[in-house]
């Protein structure tokens, strides 16, 4: 599969997340390290956001293995303007999603976990 047809099929999922979760207003793929793989962002400087999601995914997956709760799923942070969740997309890759004060959290989990699945498939081709 051509890194085009990858890219254009891990933005597809981010304005899929988009139109079916309420409140999600940005999203993107990046590495555990940090680069940027896609973004569907609007006002937000998509590299920074990419590296400030992977250091909260390893300090999420740190803490998780400290207190032997197993592997990471996601982490949650809320802040007054909304709310930033990063789920792991298997060791390497990462899903960011950024949700205003209206972001329907339960739908978001619902509908991202499929996606999750769906991306690691698409980034291991």
């Amino acid at each position: 599969m051509s890194t085009s047809t990858i890219t254009d099929g891990v933005l597809a999922e981010l304005h899929a997340l988009r139109d079916q979760v309420p409140g999600v207003t940005s999203s993107a793929v990046a590495s555990a390290d940090g680069l940027l793989v896609a973004a569907d962002a609007d006002g937000v400087r998509s590299e920074v956001l990419a590296a400030m999601a992977a250091a909260a995914l390893g300090l999420g997956r740190s803490t998780g293995q400290e207190a032997g709760m197993g592997p990471l799923r996601e982490v949650i942070t809320r802040c007054q303007g909304g709310h930033i969740i990063v789920y792991a997309i298997g060791e390497t890759r990462l899903l960011v999603v950024l949700g205003d004060e209206g972001l329907d959290l339960e739908r978001l989990h619902l509908q991202s976990r499929p996606a999750v699945t769906r991306l690691a498939g698409l980034l291991a081709a």
